[in-house]
């Protein structure tokens, strides 16, 4: 058996490691082997220790963009692209759908300003999973190459890519969502541009130009199937009476086998001409809203008509005890647009509550004001002395608080010689008002539809929504404010944002599969950009060694839905490999 055996030279202490084995029946040393002093052997372990220590370290961030490069192989967007616009004669660096890709990648994971780009990537392991010369992603390259790329060229990509993404996930739709939306510039007055006009923000930036951006999705999967970019002063229903035609060939040309197709949309959209085209068309129903102050006596009904719906809101709330939060409605038919159609009127008490509480809380401002206009009135004040001018600020300061003016009356007159100004509430106005509180008014010509599929149908626009909240999100793909100052680079900016919106669906389909997990698509983000890889250089080595981090859960079921898994040492490799 081998030990360690000390030997005294000149009175200092020296190691060996010996063995001693019986031979003949003695003992007997069979192998030694020399260590040095204690100095030496010291120093070996040190040294030992450095070698396994790197001298060097560096991290990028992985997990992000790998992911994204996997469902960019699925979708192959570049060779998409590169067939549509190729390359030129003489054209090198990276392709029109290579730049393409670079710049929906980042849309997705970190919105970056095209001159901040090369910068971002240069701190990701964009290397490793699809390299690039990194000095050719300049704003001004990106100048260049989209320069090729027309307003065709981009319709001819909008078709090609929504088509793939189907291939992918080819679900038949039955029912579509469509809806609108438009995003801001700070593009000068000055600027030639027929995208960007002023108009209705719904951002509330109404004294700035913006685009508008019309899209269609599916009502299960929420994943885009079209869209459209306008001139930011258009009116949704000018829009939608413009597009209809192309969204009719759409639904049906990505749904063969279904006769019978539905599009929701809500009452913004709404116009006779519009209705009429679907009329005209047998395989296409609609389901909208319509504005309770067009049909008020309908909408006032009797809460006693109404009766509890059997909608997955409703069961929610049962299920939390709150039978008395559960939506009702009614049903009923009558002539709009040429025909009869079947209304629902549904009520909401959650959103009736809360509309009263916002209505009394403007009346009570607004009555603060006129005691203000009272006070300045009696007392005749510079600029307070003529009524209709006080009329005139009681509209104005109605217009800032968005309230009708019905609600107060306004009485001059003199008493003793000294002017004065009274004011009512009318009852009437407000009660009138309170009874259309939490009220909505549904119009389909599904007639056969149950009044629950109806209601639960035009809920689900909420899908539509949120991916035009995830658009203007600040962590990803973040559309405004624009920077691009040319209808042409604007055009290829939202082509850009389309495919990163229709992406970040992707992957939350991937990954929450059949309902197993319930990551959002920031969360998946988020939790993959903190995914490092990392490169090490030790001093015995001339070739440096990449190892990924620990996993989280997360990260781990992210990777597990694309078939791949970190394995021991950190590398990174297909399941069952």
């Amino acid at each position: 058996m081998a030990h360690l055996h000390k030997k005294i030279k000149k009175g200092r202490p020296y190691y060996y490691i010996r063995e001693i084995k019986r031979i003949g029946g003695k003992p007997k040393v069979v192998s030694q082997i020399y260590l040095g002093s204690v100095e030496k052997i010291a120093k070996q372990f040190q040294q030992a220790e450095q070698a396994r220590k790197p001298i060097r370290l560096q991290s990028r961030s992985f997990g992000a963009l790998f992911i994204v490069h996997e469902i960019e192989k699925s979708l192959d967007t570049i060779g998409l692209i590169d067939r549509i616009v190729p390359r030129a004669s003489r054209e090198k660096g990276p392709s029109i759908g290579e730049y393409f890709f670079y710049a929906w990648a980042n849309r997705l994971i970190a919105p970056k300003s095209k001159r901040a780009l090369s910068d971002w990537y240069r701190h990701t392991a964009i290397q490793q999973v699809r390299p690039v010369c990194l000095d050719e992603l300049t704003s001004q390259r990106y100048w260049e190459k989209w320069d090729r790329v027309s307003a065709a060229d981009i319709e001819n990509i909008c078709r090609a890519f929504f088509a793939r993404v189907w291939e992918l996930q080819p679900l038949e739709p039955e029912c579509l969502l469509f809806d609108t939306t438009n995003y801001y510039t700070f593009m000068s007055s000055h600027t030639e541009s027929k995208l960007s006009e002023r108009g209705h923000n719904k951002a509330g930036r109404h004294h700035l130009r913006q685009i508008g951006l019309a899209l269609l999705a599916d009502r299960f999967t929420h994943l885009p199937l079209f869209y459209r970019v306008y001139e930011g002063n258009t009116h949704d229903s000018k829009v939608f009476r413009r597009v209809i035609d192309e969204l009719f060939g759409v639904m049906c040309g990505f749904n063969q086998t279904k006769q019978r197709l539905t599009v929701v949309f809500d009452k913004g959209m709404n116009s006779e001409k519009a209705i009429h085209a679907i009329d005209d068309n047998t395989r296409i129903h609609f389901i909208t809203t319509y504005s309770t102050y067009f049909v008020e006596e309908l909408a006032g009904a009797d809460l006693g008509k109404f009766a509890p719906l059997g909608i997955n809101k409703n069961r929610s709330l049962r299920a939390e005890g709150h039978t008395e939060e559960c939506m009702l409605a009614f049903r009923s038919r009558m002539e709009l647009w040429g025909q009869e159609r079947t209304i629902v009127v549904t009520f909401n008490p959650r959103t009736a509550r809360k509309k009263g509480y916002t209505l009394e809380g403007k009346l009570e401002s607004l009555r603060e004001t006129l005691l203000e206009f009272r006070c300045k009135y009696r007392e005749r004040r510079a600029h307070w002395r003529n009524s209709d001018t006080i009329r005139e600020r009681y509209l104005r300061a109605c217009e800032k608080l968005h309230i009708g003016s019905q609600y107060y009356h306004l009485k001059f007159g003199s008493r003793k010689k000294t002017p004065e100004l009274s004011f009512r509430k009318d009852n009437y106005q407000v009660g009138k008002a309170e009874t259309l509180f939490g009220k909505n008014v549904i119009v389909t010509d599904n007639h056969d539809w149950t009044t629950e599929e109806i209601v639960q149908l035009s809920l689900d626009r909420y899908g539509i929504e949120k991916l035009f909240r995830d658009s203007k999100s600040h962590d990803h793909i973040q559309v405004n404010p624009f920077y691009h100052w040319t209808d042409s680079k604007i055009r290829c900016q939202l082509l850009t944002c389309a495919i990163a919106l229709t992406v970040l669906r992707l992957l939350e389909i991937t990954i929450n599969g059949e309902g197993r997990k319930h990551y959002s698509g920031r969360q998946i983000l988020e939790e993959m950009s903190h995914l490092n890889s990392t490169w090490l250089w030790y001093a015995d080595k001339r070739k440096p060694k990449q190892a990924l981090d620990t996993p989280t859960n997360t990260q781990a079921d992210v990777l597990k839905a694309f078939a791949w898994e970190i394995g021991p040492g950190g590398v990174l490799q297909p399941i069952n490999s």
